[in-house]
């Protein structure tokens, strides 16, 4: 990551810091007297960092978690680029606006996807979930909170996408190195020209994909969304677009 600010001759270190939950309003209060310009939050700190934020980006509020925080002189902003980088990384190939989503999953990464493709235009989201509760959830809050159509789907079996579905995202962690499974998808409904997206970045290339390029899809790897969401974190933070050719070789390096 570092090696993209070198390029733009930025003066800046990315570091990573362990932090045990109770230690999280330490390392907070720490950042800001270390003047750092904002810093990325994982789990299991993306929900309980709200407590120490002074205002959150809309789509944060309406996905309830944070992974980037942007330190203006002490006063503190919380913004989820998770699910913007997916949809930066989905507008080199296709305009979601108007578009028919399947999202399999209804975790953090489904949430942060949904929202943000549904605030950038998309027409409907169907979530697809093992556990009704948390998937009907979901797509009760992309319903309530954005103008797109979201639906629920209990995955059962072989999911079968529906006929006029633009784009099919495995927002779940299967297929994470060292793991070579594929989402439990029937590839004889992936039709040519549709976008299949994983979110999984390591490997780049999943069995999910590769499948679904063999039916003719549009594959979007992880790796994109997660280059995407990095170069967003350091426009928030910089106000600077670094090069997304230098950050992917950095992130390669790095799986």
């Amino acid at each position: 990551m570092e090696a993209a600010y070198v390029h733009a001759g930025l003066d800046i270190r990315y570091i990573n810091c362990e932090v045990p939950p109770e230690r999280l309003g330490d390392a907070v209060r720490g950042a800001i007297g270390m003047g750092w310009l904002g810093f990325n939050c994982s789990i299991p700190h993306k929900i309980a960092i709200l407590d120490y934020l002074d205002e959150l980006a809309p789509s944060a509020e309406i996905i309830g978690a944070v992974n980037c925080v942007i330190n203006d002189d002490g006063r503190l902003t919380g913004e989820n680029t998770d699910g913007q980088g997916f949809v930066n990384a989905l507008r080199t190939i296709l305009d979601p606006a108007g578009k028919r989503f399947v999202i399999l999953g209804a975790g953090g990464a489904a949430r942060a996807i949904a929202v943000e493709s549904a605030l950038a235009g998309a027409a409907a989201v169907e979530i697809v979930n093992r556990t009704p509760s948390r998937g009907q959830a979901l797509a009760c809050l992309v319903s309530d909170r954005t103008a797109a159509n979201a639906g629920f789907t209990e995955w059962t079996g072989a999911y079968a996408v529906p006929d006029g579905t633009d784009v099919l995202v495995n927002a779940t962690s299967i297929g994470f190195h060292p793991s070579t499974q594929s989402p439990d998808v029937d590839f004889a409904t992936v039709h040519p020209g549709i976008v299949v997206a994983d979110v999984v970045a390591n490997p780049p290339q999943t069995e999910f994909l590769q499948r679904a390029l063999e039916r003719g899809a549009q594959p979007l790897q992880g790796l994109g969304m997660l280059v995407n969401q990095a170069l967003t974190n350091a426009r928030l933070w910089t106000g600077r677009d670094l090069d997304a050719g230098v950050m992917r070789r950095a992130l390669e390096d790095n799986l």
